[in-house]
């Protein structure tokens, strides 16, 4: 199928070629973010108004939920001094009648925009009875006109959210000459033939009826189509997912060898079986691996699901063929305990091991020497293996863990230290499956979705500070057992913010003044790896009974006697790092248990955080409401999330709509070629070529 490559450049026309659009009205709609026709046309109205349903003030009654178009006559400041409370009252009139609008909270600006004598208001609202006057309390206003008439004859009166110093009637003429241009030449993913295959809309019709241009009035086919606007957009983005995916898959890459002796007698020579997850995941990163593209998988595990063991199956296919494997952890704690394991298995296959990390003064150019010269197949670190300094003989496997964590930038340096390495990232921070289709659309994705046999769900309970001795005498408890106990704080040092508690402080505290007949460590980043080291293996020989720390822990470390991790200010932390701390517990055969403690300060927003701790140990079941919570950007960090700036989606609320264009886009590109599938996305144009490389990096 061939694309209008003229249809693609009207939808990257300036508005300022519009008629009625001159350099002031550009230069404002710029600041919304509106340069194109197409941006204009994804400028989607609020809510739409049935002129013909609009109430006059006379006929209103109370307790009536009505819309109403009125005039601002009159504006002033209420005191009621009985009950020492302020207002704030706008009357309007129609001409047959006058309503009194008020409201007891406000911001300056939201009355800045309605308060001028002749503002025409469209008003939504419960209409209530103050005497002998009708009022509505907080009503829902959005400005319409000025010194005009409420509108012209149309019939649907599409309401935009306000643009500072551009009129809504004004909006609505830009618009209209935007879908008019448009309608020339219209431009969607799908040909009508599988728009109608998917019982979809056309496109062009939708745009019609999303902005009050078709004639009519059902204002939930003006939602719906607004929703298929939505598809289009999501469809643009899959369609690009999809080629960069098909792309990816032609690279020429390594073809490892999948029936090595390493693989085999490492996994026959673990003392534990696999679970269902761990096999399925193995298997899909062997046949990657066999395949001669280069893979590009995510890995995705709970915590303690058992990833690494995935992992070390991966580096005994690549070792097995000859090449290196890079292993990259955000921290050095982190590197450090993948170390202890990794090296603990491959010493009993005779495979040498390295760790590569900062400060390893002349003991680092001999590492380097073992790296360049292939004598090291394994090689463990932080970002110090990315360093220009590090050559690698034959990298053929890079695996990076906690990948999020990582710049973007660092993560491409890694891959170029070698042609087309197959690349497996892992992650402990669960991302909702919903989203994850989204931010790692052009990646495989692999996910251990069962727990290892006896691993225990941590029992999780929340007390506000007035229990603190009741979470005291739960560690004392721990301690008399011999089990070890995590205490994290949110700082390391005195802060000024009240209520918040520190490491440094609270270890003192802990050893002078409620457990001296123990003893009590302290673990920060600030420490050096020395130090570090000392502490988390006193902590894991048992020298150590309560290890003080901050958020340092929040991945990697293994500590099977320690039953009871302590979290103060509690409210201080996400959904998901709280998920992970408490995954640093529960890694013995006895119960375990996570105590949050949260001050009585704490917000709504997180209590419900607290609440979902204490409900459920399924990080998913977490990520899902974490999403919910601080949606996407926040989530991911929104430097690092390669998520586009989407125009009218929301994928928290559309993400059903986000799936189906994943859905259709799969089907559709399937059926197309190369040279027509590079032409759909030249015509799409390069509003999704992130320059930090979706599957890249990822």
């Amino acid at each position: 199928m061939e694309h209008d490559e003229n249809a693609a450049d009207l939808r990257f026309t300036p508005v300022a070629s519009l008629k009625g659009v001159g350099p002031v009205i550009a230069e404002k709609l710029a600041r919304k973010g509106i340069e194109t026709v197409e941006q204009l046309l994804y400028f989607v109205p609020v809510r739409w108004v049935n002129r013909g349903a609009l109430r006059k003030i006379s006929d209103l009654k109370a307790g009536e939920d009505v819309s109403v178009v009125g005039r601002v006559d009159s504006y002033r400041s209420l005191f009621f001094r009985h009950h020492r409370k302020k207002g704030y009252e706008v009357v309007v009139a129609d001409d047959t009648g006058h309503l009194s609008l008020k409201w007891f909270q406000w911001t300056a600006g939201y009355l800045k925009q309605i308060c001028h004598k002749g503002t025409v208001l469209f008003i939504s609202g419960r209409v209530g009875q103050f005497g002998e006057f009708l009022q509505i309390v907080h009503p829902a206003v959005t400005v319409l006109a000025g010194d005009e008439s409420p509108d012209d004859t149309r019939t649907v009166l599409p309401v935009y959210s306000q643009l500072e110093g551009i009129k809504q009637g004004m909006v609505r003429n830009i618009v209209e000459e935007a879908v008019r241009v448009f309608n020339t030449r219209p431009f969607g993913v799908l040909p009508a033939s599988e728009e109608k295959r998917h019982s979809l809309v056309a496109f062009t019709e939708a745009v019609n009826c999303a902005h009050g241009l078709d004639g009519g009035f059902d204002e939930e086919r003006s939602a719906s189509s607004v929703r298929r606007m939505i598809l289009e957009e999501y469809l643009q983005f899959q369609a690009t997912l999809m080629a960069k995916k098909r792309k990816a898959h032609k690279e020429k890459g390594i073809a490892f060898k999948t029936e090595g002796p390493s693989l085999r007698r490492f996994l026959d020579g673990l003392p534990f079986g696999l679970t269902v997850g761990q096999e399925r995941v193995i298997g899909e990163i062997v046949a990657d691996m066999g395949r001669g593209i280069p893979m590009n998988r995510l890995l995705q595990g709970d915590v303690g699901s058992g990833k690494t063991v995935c992992a070390v199956a991966g580096t005994c296919v690549a070792v097995d063929s000859g090449f290196q494997v890079a292993f990259m952890a955000p921290t050095e704690i982190l590197a450090e305990q993948h170390y202890l394991n990794v090296h603990r298995w491959f010493s009993e296959l005779g495979i040498p091991v390295v760790l590569l990390k900062g400060n390893m003064g002349k003991q680092r150019r001999a590492v380097l020497d073992e790296i360049r010269s292939g004598a090291v197949p394994v090689i463990i670190g932080t970002h110090a293996i990315i360093q220009s300094d590090v050559t690698f003989h034959r990298l053929g496997l890079v695996i990076i863990d906690e990948q999020h964590r990582f710049g973007v930038d660092q993560r491409k340096r890694l891959r170029k230290k070698s042609f087309s390495p197959d690349v497996l990232n892992m992650s402990a921070t669960p991302i909702p499956r919903t989203l994850s289709m989204v931010v790692y659309g052009d990646l495989d994705v692999s996910v251990i979705d069962t727990m290892p046999e006896g691993r225990q769900a941590v029992k999780t309970l929340v007390f506000a500070e007035d229990k603190r001795a009741k979470a005291e005498a739960m560690v004392e408890k721990e301690l008399k057992a011999g089990h070890g106990v995590f205490i994290v704080y949110p700082l390391i040092d005195e802060s000024d913010t009240p209520g918040m508690r520190n490491a440094t402080g609270m270890a003192e505290h802990w050893q002078r003044s409620v457990f001296p007949g123990h003893r009590v460590g302290l673990l920060h980043g600030r420490l050096n790896t020395k130090d570090k080291e000392s502490i988390m293996e006193r902590f894991r020989q048992k020298k150590i009974d309560i290890l003080v720390c901050t958020t340092v822990i929040e991945v990697g470390i293994d500590v099977p006697h320690a039953t009871t991790i302590v979290i103060e200010n509690a409210e201080r932390f996400g959904l998901s790092q709280l998920h992970q701390l408490r995954g640093r517990v529960g890694r013995g055969s006895g119960p375990a248990s996570c105590i949050l403690l949260a001050s009585s300060l704490r917000t709504n927003l997180a209590s419900k955080r607290l609440k979902i701790m204490e409900k459920t140990n399924d990080g998913f079941a977490i990520a899902e409401e974490d999403l919910k919570i601080r949606g996407v950007g926040d989530m991911l960090g929104v430097r690092q999330s390669g998520m586009p700036p989407f125009r009218i989606g929301d994928i928290v609320r559309d993400i059903d709509i986000m799936a189906r264009a994943r859905r259709i886009a799969e089907e559709y590109t399937k059926t197309l070629s190369d040279d027509e599938l590079q032409g759909l996305v030249a015509a799409i144009g390069n509003r999704f070529d992130d320059p930090r490389e979706f599957s890249g990096t990822a």
